[in-house]
């Protein structure tokens, strides 16, 4: 996670390095069994911006993230991970101390700190959390929970899960869950023990490309039908402004973990880094 230092905000990036990258040893949950689904959501509230973690942008590990001038009409589908014992007591990028029993979160450009509605959609399960982290910084995850987060979603046994994140707005209605859906490819053996709410099916997703031109789209899909990978496929869509964009996917993948693997094999081929897509 991202650790600002009290003083020296340019310095930031130096010190996420060291204080995250360079900690080493592994992460998890507390060594004593705890229940932590019946903790009460948070009570969103108007808050100032933290005078620590909400520069313009900042850079980590050679890669510059923004900061959102608002998380006002936020909504994003995406991998959730969570993090735990190894910075439980630790500063927080807004400065404050982490506390894996609360319900709290890690974002690289949500402003600090954010009240958001998270979904578990593969078992329907719902938490509110409040943002007061940066990171995770592994490429196509969106959020990082809390160890007491991550186990009201029913996320700490497989280690990540597909979730939609909505951002509250103090004073107003928080959102409703998002409709858990049905997977037809579940991201693991614990993933498909749940129950999930019936929903039109959605499946995990690599966008390797979005163009103006199908021929484009289509010459990109023929390169890649030629490598050892799931089903590409070319979808129509429209932009804000009602052109059609043609989108360039693999999948349905069945795992986050082969859609790790599966990102690291498209960046080799030259395509950049893939963009995770739920749909």
């Amino acid at each position: 996670m991202f650790r600002y230092s009290k003083h020296l905000l340019p310095l930031a990036a130096a010190l996420l390095l060291a204080g995250c990258g360079g900690l080493g040893g592994r992460d998890g949950g507390p060594s004593y069994s705890a229940d932590l689904s019946h903790v009460p959501d948070p009570v969103p509230r108007t808050e100032p911006r933290s005078r620590y973690g909400n520069p313009e942008s900042y850079v980590v590990n050679g890669k510059r993230y923004a900061v959102r001038n608002s998380a006002e009409g936020y909504v994003e589908r995406g991998i959730a991970s969570w993090y735990g014992t190894k910075f439980h007591g630790r500063r927080t990028s807004s400065g404050e101390t982490y506390d894996m029993h609360a319900l709290t979160a890690a974002h690289t450009s949500l402003p600090l700190p954010t009240y958001v509605r998270v979904t578990n959609l593969n078992n329907g399960r719902s938490t509110i959390v409040r943002v007061n982290d940066r990171g995770p910084f592994h490429d196509n995850r969106v959020i990082d929970l809390s160890y007491a987060a991550a186990s009201k979603l029913g996320i700490v046994e497989t280690g990540t899960g597909l979730v939609e994140v909505r951002a509250i707005t103090a004073g107003q209605p928080a959102p409703p869950p998002a409709i858990a859906q049905t997977l037809p490819a579940v991201t693991s053996a614990a993933a498909a023990g749940a129950a999930a709410a019936p929903g039109r099916p959605v499946g995990l997703y690599l966008q390797v490309g979005a163009f103006v031109s199908r021929s484009n789209a289509e010459q990109l899909r023929s390169r890649l039908s030629t490598e050892p990978l799931p089903p590409i496929q070319v979808q129509q869509a429209a932009d804000a402004a009602n052109t059609p964009i043609y989108r360039v996917r693999v999948g349905p993948i069945p795992s986050v973990d082969e859609a790790d693997r599966l990102a690291a094999q498209l960046g080799s081929l030259g395509v950049g880094t893939p963009h995770v897509v739920i749909d």
